[in-house]
């Protein structure tokens, strides 16, 4: 019975905030349930922050260079095709730029504004001949994209825009896209003149443009 009443007064004491050594509880903690309450509190911190551990833990974000060489395994011909086509611009004119030799007094250089409209109902490729040996592709492994770039070359002061109809072979491996070869025509208006025949561009602006995008994304730096 001693025990019990040294023990009654001992909680009495702590919750007068008497007891030796011992912070005071607050007024409110005083109150009827208020243990509970501050308990009730505290596990439902712990569950949510538990609980939203476990979404992160079981949802994790996928690295980047992961989606973009899934995207540039991509089988479909048109997606990639969208996304070549808007970066292509930038790729072209860094080729331009590095080619430039500026010590000439006549500079003459163009710019490409912009490339789009892409179609893909193939041609018979014995119109222009079979593809070469060297290249080591048979017709059905090459797709055909024909888009057109529109660009503005500079002659002096003088600014001229051009547009470029381009017919791309690509064909598709385990690493990704590569280009074949490439074939254009060079137009200006319509009204004006015709385009001129189609010239292979294997080795042009804008097939270096397209190598080098390619080359990125099967790296996996092609940001989308």
């Amino acid at each position: 019975m001693k025990s019990k009443a040294k023990k009654n007064q001992r909680v009495e004491e702590r919750l007068n905030g008497k007891e030796k050594n011992v912070n005071p509880l607050p007024n409110f903690c005083k109150k009827p349930n208020c243990c509970l309450w501050l308990a009730a509190c505290s596990f439902c911190l712990f569950t949510s922050n538990f609980l939203n551990y476990q979404v992160f833990a079981q949802n994790p974000t996928s690295s980047p260079n992961s989606r973009e060489q899934f995207f540039c395994s991509e089988p479909n011909l048109e997606i990639l095709t969208t996304q070549l086509l808007q970066d292509l611009p930038s790729y072209a004119n860094r080729v331009i730029q590095r080619a430039r030799r500026f010590g000439r007094k006549t500079d003459i250089f163009s710019y490409v504004l912009v490339a789009g409209r892409p179609e893909f109902t193939p041609l018979p490729l014995n119109l222009t001949g079979e593809i070469p040996q060297e290249l080591k592709y048979t017709e059905k492994d090459v797709k055909q994209v024909f888009f057109t770039t529109l660009e503005r070359q500079y002659i002096g002061k003088k600014a001229v825009e051009l547009q470029q109809f381009h017919w791309l072979f690509l064909a598709k491996a385990e690493d990704g896209w590569w280009m074949v070869m490439m074939f254009s025509r060079t137009g200006s208006d319509p009204k004006q003149n015709p385009p001129t025949p189609p010239q292979d561009s294997s080795h042009g602006v804008v097939a270096q443009g397209i190598q080098t995008w390619l080359r990125d994304c099967r790296a996996g730096d092609v940001r989308f």
